[in-house]
């Protein structure tokens, strides 16, 4: 999907489907929106797209599933995750900071993106993570 260099900023919203590589929502949600040359990107849960289910497992085989699903996402737009400029990380247990870290790192090719990593008491569907995130549309990408 390639955006226009002129194109004036609209709002567009988009929902996937399990095809797509994307869980299907769990509530009144879009899982992206455009806004000219921004995406921003609904927290996604470690959700298995194919079933539907949790993944099961510690958080870094959580955070997995979380990035696949967030590529998948990303990939609608012909993006990866070196075009994201900023991610929200939310954990159920922050002793798991340094595991995720660690992993997290492996994600990009290029500089990190600006981050927040918060601690919560719960998420939807028993998760023990969830990232959302905004990226960029680069020139590349625009026609």
């Amino acid at each position: 999907m390639t955006l226009p260099a002129d194109a004036p900023a609209v709002k567009e919203t988009f929902v996937f489907s399990p095809e797509d590589g994307v869980p299907p929502q769990v509530g009144p949600f879009a899982h992206a929106t455009r806004f000219g040359p921004m995406v921003f990107v609904t927290g996604q849960m470690p959700t298995d797209p194919a079933t539907d289910r949790l993944v099961e497992g510690d958080v870094l085989a959580q955070s997995e599933q979380v990035r696949r699903n967030l590529e998948a996402v990303l990939r609608q737009f012909g993006l990866t995750f070196d075009d994201v400029l900023m991610v929200r990380v939310y954990l159920t247990d922050f002793a798991d900071f340094e595991a995720f870290n660690a992993a997290y790192e492996t994600w990009f090719d290029g500089p990190l993106p600006s981050r927040t990593c918060v601690g919560v008491t719960g998420l939807a569907v028993g998760a023990a993570i969830e990232i959302d995130l905004i990226a960029g549309i680069p020139e590349r990408n625009r026609s």
